[in-house]
């Protein structure tokens, strides 16, 4: 992963709104969110939300699928992935490390 990609990727994560949304999005696993749905839980404005929602799809964090009426946000896990496996990449100074890596975030 390019040292890019990462930083686009923290800096939508670095505003305690945006993170609520995708930390809401990845506990929804792979069913998905409706605005509606992110709105009521976490007591965002709905064009606040909509904002937020953006800058995340920009940085390639989440996903975004029409079905029927509906927008279904879903938190891109391979993604999220490449960005925690590139911060821990060169953990302990190339040495093994004392805590077993967990493995990668899957979720059907």
């Amino acid at each position: 992963m390019e040292t890019s990609t990462v930083v686009k990727a923290l800096a939508a994560l670095a505003q305690a709104s945006r993170l609520e949304v995708f930390r809401s999005l990845v506990v929804a696993g792979q069913a998905g969110l409706t605005p509606g749905a992110l709105s009521e839980s976490l007591g965002v404005a709905a064009n606040t939300l909509s904002f937020h929602l953006k800058e995340l799809l920009h940085a390639e964090l989440i996903t975004q699928e029409r079905v029927g009426r509906n927008l279904i946000y879903r938190a891109q896990f391979e993604r999220m992935n490449g960005v925690l496996s590139y911060l821990t990449d060169n953990c302990c100074q190339g040495q093994p490390c004392a805590v077993e890596p967990a493995a990668p975030c899957v979720c059907e």
